[in-house]
């Protein structure tokens, strides 16, 4: 995914404020979700909802108003539980950022989800970003 820093998201330096990150990283994983089948929408409607457990950023340098950042996410582990997201971010092939997320899979009560059972058809969209990294 592409995402240009815009000027509203940088402060009196030009620079983007660091909390923009975690929102690039938001909209990443919406748009991996999209692309493997299983948009966010379509999963809450199935009563399946995924908040975030915890996040991990490293900032390496800098974005500035009309950078171009190309956002690149994986899976990086998943349990059927608990799935961890990873995220780097470049700008002109020069990393800028590295992240992950951690969300859990919870039903509507809030109680979780095993998504084997719930979605196996997710589980298996998954398994497939695992193969076509290898």
């Amino acid at each position: 995914m592409k995402h240009k820093v815009q000027y509203y998201e940088t402060d009196m330096m030009g620079v983007a404020h660091h909390a923009n990150y975690i929102h690039w990283m938001e909209e990443s994983r919406i748009d991996f979700m999209d692309r493997i089948g299983f948009p966010y929408r379509r999963m809450e409607a199935e009563g399946v909802f995924s908040p975030v457990k915890s996040l991990q950023v490293n900032y390496l340098k800098p974005c500035t108003f009309g950078d171009e950042v190309d956002i690149t996410v994986s899976v990086r582990d998943f349990n059927g539980v608990v799935i961890t997201m990873a995220y780097d971010m470049r700008v002109n092939d020069v990393q800028v950022f590295t992240g992950s997320s951690e969300h859990v899979f919870l039903n509507g009560e809030g109680k979780f989800v095993r998504m084997k059972k719930v979605m196996p058809e997710f589980c298996a969209a998954i398994e497939q970003q695992f193969t076509q990294r290898k």
